[in-house]
């Protein structure tokens, strides 16, 4: 999933045997995308785009797990432009249902964040894609967005149906959720449904921009050029990854009988 038809791009290119399908104003592609059978669908911005795609697919598709990828912006001075977020807990920061919980809370689950479950697979698949990173960023388009040492952390992200572009709202929003690392607009309400489903969820974000007041890059030319290569890129080396855990897996216990 993503929630810009651009970040999918270099995904639906490399896809075998596509088929769609439409429902809700959603194309959803099934095919074959490094030898994995595999869902691409479009959510569109914001929360509830997310949380209704993300409902649809589990409703209508056999999943495994669910992975969300697209850019982010930068909470925390540590990451520029072109690094990886990887999520860990995920905030809705527009979340306020006082004085019936406390702020951030989510009724009824009453948890402040939904916890994802560190993926140790994505996280190397995100290692080795930097390793050969020229091999699908092209250098003058990294050059033009800066980027020339990115690296990718394991850390929060919040989540709100805003788009956060100065930096007075980025350091309140700091205040209230020192741990958060970016922030954007879909991946808590899309983790908020796989928990409520028990459908195992993974995001990353590839940062885009600082979140503050010089927020003002090409995001379509960096969702065409940067992260839809980033997403095709990590996610070849992370189905190759479990592929060969799988058969390592295999062999292990075919050598134990």
């Amino acid at each position: 999933m993503s929630a810009m038809q651009e970040e999918v791009r270099s995904l639906l290119q490399s896809l075998k045997n596509p088929k769609e399908i439409t429902k809700g104003m959603r194309t959803y592609y099934t095919g074959v995308l490094f030898d994995k059978k595999c869902v691409i669908v479009f959510s569109r911005w914001g929360k509830v785009a997310a949380a209704s795609t993300a409902t649809q697919l589990i409703n209508d598709y056999n999943l495994n797990e669910i992975i969300f990828t697209g850019v982010a912006g930068a909470m925390d001075p540590s990451l520029n432009i072109g690094d990886v977020v990887i999520g860990k807990e995920l905030f809705q920061h527009d979340l306020n249902a006082t004085p019936f919980y406390q702020k951030f809370h989510i009724p009824i689950l009453d948890l402040k964040s939904i916890t994802i479950k560190t993926n140790d697979r994505l996280l190397k698949s995100t290692h080795l894609f930097f390793d050969n990173y020229n091999a699908y960023i092209d250098k003058t388009e990294s050059a033009v967005f800066k980027i020339y040492s990115p690296k990718v952390i394991i850390g929060d992200i919040a989540t709100g149906d805003q788009f956060i572009s100065s930096k007075q709202k980025m350091n309140d929003l700091k205040n209230e959720l020192p741990s958060a690392m970016c922030v954007e607009m879909e991946g808590a309400a899309v983790a908020q449904v796989c928990l409520e489903y028990e459908v195992p969820f993974s995001i990353f974000r590839i940062i885009s921009d600082k979140a503050n007041d010089n927020a003002h890059i090409d995001f379509s030319r960096f969702a065409n050029s940067i992260a839809s290569n980033y997403a095709l890129g990590i996610l070849k080396e992370y189905f190759s990854y479990t592929l060969f855990f799988y058969l390592f897996l295999s062999n292990s216990m075919n050598n134990a009988i």
